[in-house]
């Protein structure tokens, strides 16, 4: 079992606001808005100036759309295999991070927060603004946008098996207020219905539950091992000892076989969202 902990702070990433800075010179020098660059790489508006302002990781599409529409001769490609692929990740999680990017199944429980890979951005937000210390707007967008730049994994090709099994109380909270619930619960439906993912709600009142040790993560690597992963306040544990992370499957199996089926959920959803 390896455990990494320490500085729980986002990295912020100067190779980030370079990519941005020189994909606005290209912009600019094609005499070109972000508003009008936006449907030609496919992306909105939004997302062109975040990614000039270094506070989103650019996906791998949008580099290539970019260097076409802006006739950028390559410059693109070759600055962004230079960025820094956490930035806004607190240290001890980007090892679990890069691994993600390679898996083939991913297996999530969480009792505290939605996790983040389901988080819209008002909610994550929301959950960045609630937990001191206090941030300036800065780190709170940077925390943001990488948490929503990991959302690129339930889309990856090839696909991740994605299994998440999330308490209903988490929702019934309300975090971030009426309107930021509605958000999550739309959200929550429509990654319901992605044909790679499997949501299922852990109802309030189920008194048989395999998971009060606290919540846990799962992954499958290409070579077919899993891993474990265990986080608490101010710091993260890698889990590969094999006893260990067979006992966490054990555990996570007993919970698939305890929480509502997918269809129950989404009918559940269905119900808390006609309630707010």
């Amino acid at each position: 079992m390896a455990g990494c902990a320490g500085n729980n702070e986002p990295e912020s990433s100067d190779s980030l606001k370079a990519f941005g800075a020189v994909s606005k010179v290209f912009r600019e020098r094609a005499g070109l808005t972000q508003e009008e660059l936006a449907p030609m790489v496919r992306y909105s508006p939004q997302m062109v100036a975040s990614i000039e302002q270094g506070r989103r990781f650019p996906p791998s599409d949008f580099i290539d759309r970019a260097e076409e529409a802006l006739d950028a001769f390559g410059t693109l490609s070759a600055a962004a295999r230079h960025l820094a692929r956490r930035p806004g990740l607190a240290a001890w999680f980007r090892q679990w991070a890069t691994l993600e990017e390679q898996a083939v199944s991913l297996c999530t429980y969480e009792c505290r927060v939605i996790p983040g890979l389901l988080q819209p951005q008002a909610y994550a937000r929301a959950v960045t603004l609630s937990v001191p210390p206090l941030k300036d707007e800065e780190q709170v967008e940077r925390q943001v946008a990488a948490r929503l730049a990991r959302q690129e994994l339930l889309r990856r090709k090839p696909p991740i098996a994605f299994s998440f099994i999330v308490e209903q109380a988490l929702i019934e909270r309300g975090t971030g207020g009426v309107e930021v619930t509605r958000e999550l619960v739309d959200h929550l439906l429509n990654c319901a219905e992605m044909w790679n993912v499997e949501l299922q709600i852990m109802p309030l009142r189920q008194p048989q539950h395999a998971g009060f040790d606290g919540p846990m993560q799962l992954l499958e690597t290409p070579d077919h091992q899993w891993l474990g992963y265990s986080e608490g306040q101010r710091g993260g544990m890698l889990i590969s000892d094999a006893k260990e992370v067979s006992i966490m499957l054990q555990r996570y199996a007993k919970m698939r076989s305890q929480a509502l089926t997918p269809d129950d959920s989404v009918s559940l959803l269905k119900r808390m969202r006609g309630a707010l």
